[in-house]
């Protein structure tokens, strides 16, 4: 799609581009479409499903025989999407459909979708305008039912329905009352436990039911210090898995009886939180929970899965995970994730204890020279030790080089080992890559989180002139050639890091991320009115301390830029409202400030088109190159997007 030219990598600064630097990695490898990914066999084992694009480059799910037939393909696309492409599918358990999720030109209000495999006729099963579906929840019992949380009763609270996939009707199985954040159903498909927000304490309290009809009860409470959440019933009404970290630091798994109240620890791990939990759906037990550290380690609880668990350590590099399965649990989906390569997906079979290859979601990536990501940590100003990744561009000899500070969203979020588009792409055009896990973000217990309260444009972002002086330290960055950049909250602090730190960074380029907190807070969906609380005890509360929250937002501080900034912005945010980015962008061309702006009219929070990736990527590269001195591809043509350059 893209024109590259190797002239342009030869005329490269010389303290980026050497003989041994490999050649630029055309951005529509790193950013367009995948070959296919995310597959998913069928729970009966005959069809497999995975995202591929058409011939418009729209991606769509397509289904295949399993086992194929020799010699006669018989992949096809059993929808139709026309333009944002699909990104969330399941199997329905009747064996005749594929549901999938897409809202329009970013808005986040998903309506579920119904696809017939045989026919290919498409059904919108939530017809609803300006509501969103938010939980979708399957049993192999009830093929022909889906439960689905939609806030079409009240726009801040979202009911479960029940929706027959056949005919589509559809009804309201259980009224939210207004603080109710999450459901879970038991093993007769019922929804019998729910997760509730605590407006007086500012925490979370988990309830639970007898049957339908039947008074909630709370059994469980987490302070606003804690979190919790509940993962699974057992084969029995009365046991309950759940998730929290009210009597340790981390996250751990326990075993609560409902009938006495008493519970056991099941999993914990004294320095990381829980990540993640493999259920066995039939017996309703957990089989394994991963912990994440600079890597996803598992630990295996039942020994029915240890002799796999040992056969897939063995097929390849890269930390691996079960993404599907039969209903006769005895053929997995699993994929491979590495830091320099494609993700692998193989199809494995737990009698044989063999693993099929079936592709990689990029195959393009296979033959490139490509960046490993180094775990790395620092002491913070304060002491507290800090978590992160270094990823070093291929062929370089890593010294005084431009950086690129990239900091991740959430911000109640991490980042993780693993292959990243947008880090591949930084270290390719000669650029170090300082990914960290500042205070507040997530994984590391809570005491790591909760240092982030009330730190927005505070320690948080210390922690990230910690990390920048760090790099220097180590003599990988150069401290005259540091560009800070990041999406969402990584987006907020990109503003910060030029209005409240002016001159730590080069440059800065904020992908949707919000100027004004307050303005941030007023203007959230309604359906994250029960997050207020979180928002208060985390952020600020905007009743009572919009001067503190004013104080922290780079929107009243642009007079303080002397750096150059890019913003991209999706017009149809619903968290981050397109204003935010306007609001900056007008106050620093009314005051002289360096800003270019590319705002995309069909996109949200975050760019799902490739062709807008493409294009603001390219205008991205560009613009550190001019103001870093790395390496950068031509422009190019680049078809279809709808980047308008403010």
């Amino acid at each position: 799609m893209l024109r590259f030219a190797l002239a342009a990598a030869l005329a490269a600064l010389p303290a980026v581009a050497s003989a041994e630097a490999p050649p630029l990695i055309p951005r529509d490898v790193l950013f367009g479409n995948p070959d296919r990914t995310a597959p998913q066999i069928s729970p009966d084992g005959k069809h497999l499903a995975y995202l591929a694009p058409d011939a418009k480059n729209v991606l769509q799910v397509w289904v295949r025989s399993h086992p194929p037939q020799p010699g006669k393909p018989d992949d096809r696309a059993v929808t139709g999407d026309e333009k944002r492409g699909i990104r969330q599918y399941y199997w329905a358990h009747d064996g005749k459909h594929l549901l999938y999720l897409q809202d329009k030109g970013g808005d986040e209000n998903f309506h579920l979708y119904a696809s017939e495999l045989a026919t290919g006729k498409t059904r919108d099963l939530t017809p609803f305008d300006g509501v969103r579906v938010e939980g979708v929840d399957l049993d192999e019992h009830h093929p022909d039912t889906v439960l689905v949380g939609l806030n079409k009763r009240n726009k801040a609270a979202f009911d479960m329905h029940r929706i027959t996939i056949s005919t589509g009707a559809e009804k309201l199985d259980t009224e939210n009352p207004g603080l109710i954040i999450g459901w879970t159903t038991d093993k007769d498909f019922v929804v019998r436990a729910a997760t509730a927000v605590n407006t007086k304490t500012g925490g979370y309290d988990l309830m639970v039911r007898e049957k339908p009809g039947a008074d909630w009860k709370v059994v469980k409470q987490w302070t606003n210090e804690e979190q919790g959440q509940p993962a699974a019933f057992g084969a029995d009404a009365n046991t309950l898995y759940v998730i929290g970290n009210d009597q340790t630091d981390t996250m751990r798994l326990t075993k609560l009886d409902l009938a006495t109240g008493k519970e056991e620890v099941v999993a914990e791990d004294p320095t990381a939180d829980v990540s993640g939990a493999m259920v066995d759906d039939k017996r309703r037990v957990p089989l394994a929970v991963s912990f994440t550290r600079a890597r996803t380690e598992w630990k295996i609880l039942d020994d029915g899965i240890k002799a796999d668990f040992a056969a897939l350590a063995k097929v390849r590099r890269g930390d691996f995970s079960v993404t599907s399965q039969t209903r006769d649990q005895n053929l997995w989906v699993v994929a491979y994730a590495t830091d320099d390569g494609p993700t692998a997906f193989y199809l494995y079979d737990r009698a044989a204890k063999k693993a099929e290859f079936l592709f990689v979601n990029n195959s393009k990536l296979e033959k490139l020279k490509l960046a490993q990501m180094e775990p790395i940590s620092y002491r913070a100003k304060d002491g507290l030790t800090v978590h992160g990744y270094l990823t070093k561009p291929v062929g370089v000899d890593a010294k005084n080089l431009p950086t690129v500070l990239l900091v991740h969203g959430g911000p109640w979020a991490r980042d993780n080992w693993g292959f990243s588009s947008l880090t591949q792409f930084l270290a390719n055009r000669g650029y170090a890559v300082l990914q960290v896990n500042f205070r507040g973000s997530t994984g590391y217990g809570k005491k790591f989180l909760n240092a982030g309260n009330r730190e927005w444009a505070g320690k948080m972002h210390q922690d990230l002139i910690d990390a920048k002086e760090w790099a220097v330290k180590q003599g990988v960055a150069d401290p005259a050639r540091v560009a800070i950049m990041g999406g969402s909250y990584g987006g907020y602090a990109t503003l910060v890091g030029l209005t409240f730190t002016p001159d730590a960074f080069t440059c800065g380029v904020d992908i949707v991320g919000p100027s004004s907190i307050v303005t941030l807070l007023k203007t959230v969906p309604p359906y994250w009115a029960p997050a207020k609380a979180l928002f208060a005890k985390r952020v600020g509360d905007l009743e009572k301390e919009e001067a503190f929250l004013k104080e922290r937002s780079p929107l009243f501080k642009v007079n303080d830029i002397t750096k150059p900034l890019l913003i991209g912005q999706g017009k149809n945010d619903p968290r981050v409202k397109v204003a935010e980015s306007d609001q900056i962008v007008e106050a620093m061309r009314k005051n002289g400030k360096p800003v270019e702006y590319v705002l995309y009219p069909d996109e949200g929070h975050g760019f799902a088109r490739p062709e807008n990736r493409l294009h603001f990527f390219a205008v991205t590269e560009q613009f550190l190159a001019k103001h870093l001195g790395g390496r950068a591809e031509p422009v190019g043509e680049i078809k279809g997007h709808s980047g308008e350059i403010k």
